[in-house]
């Protein structure tokens, strides 16, 4: 736009969103609207913001996210409820770690260089920078959150509540350590939890792998989706109720390339109609052959090292990465007469959520969470009503989740996070304690000699605990009691099992109560072609640049009204041309009544029914039903209808009829 006609636009009364909401918004904070008092006589009303990855800046989800959020606050602070929205940023272990590694990479540094001390400093420092940049977001959206009580899943009083919890699980036996397998990103250099894995679909193969039997020229043929990882093999096994291969049950083959000897054993495991019925068994590189190898008391043999490459135990392999390996191993198998054949096969494989490379099962001590009888309440909660999801499909997703849960794997490999509360002397004694051990909890050691666990705990073991650790869990009693639990947790669908339902448990579990009431899962924000709107596809749009053009009461009315009850949105630029021509509709009848009132202050008390002519009266039953429809959409969490109901009566009764007939030269 030209500056001559914007200067006509000012001149002729347009709203202009940049000169006024900034000034509205100070004015707001200065007065302390937001700030919640936990003394009030009032009945709460409580909402924790889902806290942002201090990674990056905020996106369309969380501007389509927090626009609900504040709708319900502002709802419930204009009913008299004492009111208090929760802002916080989440510290995002690995996400973080990962970007500061690279910037060190840039510099020709790495952060086993500098050392754990600096480069804790160094990702503190860029996270903090980050932090702010992500609440003056949350402000320029116009958020009315309660910013006395923001929060952050690193600060003292958050990291205080993780170490009590561990503490707390610890000894109740519900954490343990165990050699297990856990899935590992070798990108990341860090085990992830089952939840943190995603599946993707590809066309692979199926390698058939001929395994000479022992003193014998017959062989027996496995089909496998990895044939690398019969460096690692210790067995084959078969079905016990298959015929075919009983008479082999207790030999054994020997496995190419290696010349290894290995047993066969049969394993109810094993599916007679995959490939040949016959299965090689890896137990340090396999879930299912791992409790294999248990059963049959098998050798645990490890091939890979923690970048994905192979180790001592690949032999003539020892260095290559894992697909380079795959590549020569093929080759050879192939030369010296042990590959039967290769078929098409489609793979669902397992990936990094962060990074998405393809996952490893992997065998390493890792520290777990038993969740069975944590779940159990949670559980109960949903199925009883007591925590209820809009859309209410969503519980069958929750309950499928939890009623199949397994355990949980919390230890990080890396050095950004809470560091686990756990400290060992020299002779292996193990001691947890929330802070360093003092000499009264240690005796007979020093404590300045006791070396903490060098992991971190997963970053969904600190926000777990959100819905109360934000509200002083277990030290600020006053706000505890006046706020918990939540009332309503507004999130995304792809979190419900990472985050959702996990807070659940933990309400249950630490505080003896469920954490919201409500879960109100809004849909995923998505481009005018329908494919979901992210960084790397680069078709985002930055809701900064749709507040800097048309202001942030535009950006919030277009967003709801363009998100359909229970759907995923479909956006573009121009979605928010209804925005803008909504908010400056509003904008110039206000000027209008403004002019007609005057000095007068409305008195709604004074007015007599019998001076109201009849387009008065009309208006008024037309604004009590749009009331009653907003109250029943919003009391069933259809916010884009009860939005739907505000416009339609805002630009065609009020506007198009009602102004219209007020206006001087239509009374006559």
């Amino acid at each position: 736009m030209s500056k001559q006609n914007e200067n006509k636009e000012i001149k002729s009364g347009a709203y202009q969103a940049s000169e006024i909401e900034p000034k509205i918004y100070q004015d707001w904070l200065d007065n302390n609207y937001f700030t919640a008092d936990n003394k009030s006589k009032k009945n709460p009303y409580s909402l924790v913001i889902p806290p942002p990855n201090v990674t990056s800046v905020l996106h369309l989800g969380h501007a389509l996210n927090n626009t609900i959020q504040d709708i319900l606050i502002r709802k419930h602070r204009m009913q008299g409820y004492e009111t208090t929205w929760i802002p916080g940023v989440d510290h995002t272990g690995i996400a973080t770690q990962v970007i500061v590694e690279k910037q060190l990479i840039q510099e020709g540094s790495t952060r086993r260089e500098i050392g754990r001390e600096k480069f804790v400093e160094r990702t503190q420092n860029w996270a903090e920078l980050n932090k702010g940049k992500i609440l003056h977001q949350l402000e320029k959206m116009g958020c009315s959150c309660d910013w006395s009580r923001t929060a952050y899943t690193l600060d003292d009083g958050l990291t205080s509540a993780v170490e009590q919890v561990f503490k707390h699980l610890y000894e109740k036996g519900y954490i343990y350590r165990g050699h297990r397998i856990v899935n590992w990103c070798i990108s990341c250099q860090t085990s992830l939890s089952d939840d943190e894995v995603e599946h993707e679909d590809s066309k692979s193969h199926l390698w058939y792998i001929k395994y000479k039997l022992k003193g014998s020229d017959d062989y027996l043929t496995v089909a496998t989706t990895r044939p690398e990882t019969m460096l690692g093999d210790t067995a084959l096994a078969v079905s016990p109720k298959d015929s075919r291969f009983k008479k082999y049950v207790g030999k054994k083959v020997i496995l190419p390339i290696l010349e290894r000897e290995i047993p066969i054993v049969a394993d109810s495991y094993v599916d007679p109609e995959f490939g040949t019925g016959v299965v090689k068994v890896t137990p340090a590189h396999d879930p299912n052959d791992f409790e294999i190898g248990r059963r049959h008391d098998l050798e645990e043999i490890n091939i890979l090292n923690i970048d994905g490459t192979i180790n001592e135990n690949g032999g003539k392999f020892k260095g290559l990465k894992r697909y380079d390996c795959r590549k020569q191993l093929v080759k050879e198998l192939e030369e010296k007469g042990h590959l039967d054949k290769i078929e098409d096969y489609d793979l669902s494989a397992g990936t990094c959520y962060r990074c998405h490379n393809i996952v490893e099962p992997y065998l390493s001590d890792q520290w777990f969470v038993k969740m069975s009888e944590l779940a159990k309440p949670a559980i109960d909660a949903v199925k009883n009503g007591e925590i209820k999801f809009h859309p209410d499909y969503w519980s069958k997703t929750y309950l499928h989740w939890m009623e199949n849960i397994r355990d949980w794997c919390i230890s990080r490999q890396l050095w950004w996070g809470h560091r686990i509360p756990v400290w060992y002397a020299e002779d292996g004694t193990m001691f947890i304690s929330v802070g360093r051990p003092t000499a009264e909890q240690c005796k007979g050691y020093d404590p300045e000699s006791l070396v903490q666990d060098e992991d971190v705990l997963d970053t969904w073991f600190s926000s777990w605990l959100w819905p109360f650790s934000t509200l002083g869990w277990p030290n600020n009693e006053e706000d505890l009691k006046a706020f918990y639990p939540t009332k309503v947790l507004s999130t995304g669908s792809e979190i419900i099992f990472l985050w959702v339902a996990r807070m659940v448990m933990a309400g249950y579990e630490f505080v003896g109560g469920l954490p919201f009431t409500d879960v109100y899962i809004h849909g995923t924000v998505r481009d005018a072609n329908g494919v979901k709107m992210s960084k790397s596809l680069g078709n985002g749009i930055d809701p900064l640049e749709i507040i800097d053009k048309y202001g942030a009461d535009a950006l919030r009315i277009s967003m709801v009204l363009s998100t359909p009850d229970g759907q995923d949105p479909w956006l573009s630029k121009n979605t928010f041309e209804v925005g803008r021509n909504f908010i400056n509709k509003l904008h110039q009848v206000s000027r209008f009544v403004m002019m007609r009132i005057g000095d007068k202050k409305p008195d709604l008390n004074s007015v007599n029914a019998d001076d109201l002519v009849i387009f008065d009266r009309w208006i008024l039953s037309r604004l009590q039903r749009a009331v009653e429809s907003v109250n029943k959409s919003m009391d069933e969490y259809r916010l884009s209808t009860a939005s739907k109901t505000v416009y339609n009566f805002v630009w065609n009764d009020f506007c198009s009829w009602y102004v219209e007939l007020m206006k001087p030269d239509k009374q006559g």
